[in-house]
């Protein structure tokens, strides 16, 4: 890859992985500019400040996220923005989903750094990556096909007020926390179980719960 600077916002909640990625990602780059983010609304932030990021590295586990939740949110709100996953699961089936639900790439925290030089320069190149040491991904079962399908017909304040209903949250504090009033959070809710296809606020909660991710133990890369 050409020495071409590139935007990359790093989105962990660990402040030491993000600086192992970025000395590792900068020695391919003549002069890359980084947007830190610690979660997901300072990610989707960072994204928002100045020119479009050319990628987006991304914790599955950082706050906010809610599992597969906020990546399908993300790429809801900035479809032009590649993402890919960072974390310390190895699961096979994980990384399927995060393809499923939009992910340019899966890069485990304990890939050596020059793996994850080569993952980062190939998702900026338009191509998707995933470790060497995953030979094939298993196939998307029916029943994650149609829950991706679902998600993918929600807008993205959908999914916000989603997330915030998996929260536990009442309309009128989703309604103040959004700046918009409880008729247009009811409104939201109805949309959001017609496109989920299922009756009640608890069953949608209930959908949404399979979007998590059980966090395996976090190591922090040498």
């Amino acid at each position: 890859m050409s020495e071409t600077d590139a935007i990359i916002v790093i989105a962990d909640d660990h402040p030491l992985v993000r600086d192992a990625l970025r000395q590792a990602i900068a020695r391919d780059f003549a002069g890359p500019e980084f947007r830190d983010a610690a979660s997901l609304a300072e990610a989707e932030s960072a994204i928002r400040s100045g020119q479009s990021p050319d990628l987006v590295l991304l914790d599955l586990h950082m706050p906010g996220m809610r599992g597969f939740t906020g990546l399908a949110y993300l790429r809801s709100q900035f479809p032009a923005v590649p993402v890919a996953m960072i974390s310390a699961s190895t699961d096979a089936r994980i990384m399927r989903q995060a393809i499923d639900y939009g992910a340019s790439g899966f890069i485990p925290k304990s890939a050596p750094m020059d793996e994850i030089r080569g993952a980062v320069t190939e998702i900026l190149a338009g191509n998707t990556w995933l470790p060497a040491s995953v030979d094939s991904l298993p196939e998307t079962n029916a029943e994650d096909a149609a829950l991706a399908a679902r998600l993918a017909a929600l807008t993205p304040q959908q999914l916000r007020v989603l997330g915030m209903l998996s929260d536990g949250k009442l309309n009128k504090q989703i309604a103040y926390d959004l700046d918009i009033s409880e008729a247009t959070v009811k409104s939201h809710v109805s949309a959001i179980l017609q496109k989920l296809d299922v009756n009640s606020r608890t069953q949608a909660v209930i959908l949404a719960g399979r979007l998590n991710v059980e966090d395996p133990a976090r190591e922090i890369p040498a």
